[in-house]
């Protein structure tokens, strides 16, 4: 079992900037990988980015190539988002998520990011 503590949501204006961080414990020795969706009010859920543990390798959701950037620290079991350039489609509740080697994913609690135009 992984549990997922999430924080850096917020209100920022368009154009600003945020970083959300997402604190792992539990069975984080089984990391495959960990990352970020989103869902925004009427809206699925959907991918934003993730980092395969192993080898530091990232991926990103088209809509946010090149705005966001997922990292990690590894002694402290955290992965970060920074988020720049946010647009007025980013807002929604943004959730960490953990996946281990078996294929079990575990979710955080979410944290909501409110952009203003």
């Amino acid at each position: 079992q992984v549990q997922l503590v999430e924080s850096g949501g917020g209100l920022v204006q368009a154009g600003g900037s945020l970083r959300l961080s997402c604190a792992a414990s539990g069975r984080t020795f089984s990391t495959y990988d960990m990352g970020w969706y989103r869902q925004a009010p009427g809206k699925e859920r959907e991918f934003v980015a993730s980092l395969t543990w192993s080898i530091d390798s990232t991926r990103y959701a088209d809509s946010v190539k090149g705005r966001f950037t997922i990292s990690r620290d590894i002694v402290k079991n955290t992965v970060y988002l920074q988020m720049n350039s946010l647009k007025s489609e980013d807002p929604a509740v943004y959730y960490c998520t953990h996946t281990s080697h078996s294929g079990r994913r575990s979710w955080g609690q979410g944290t909501q990011v409110t952009v203003s135009s």
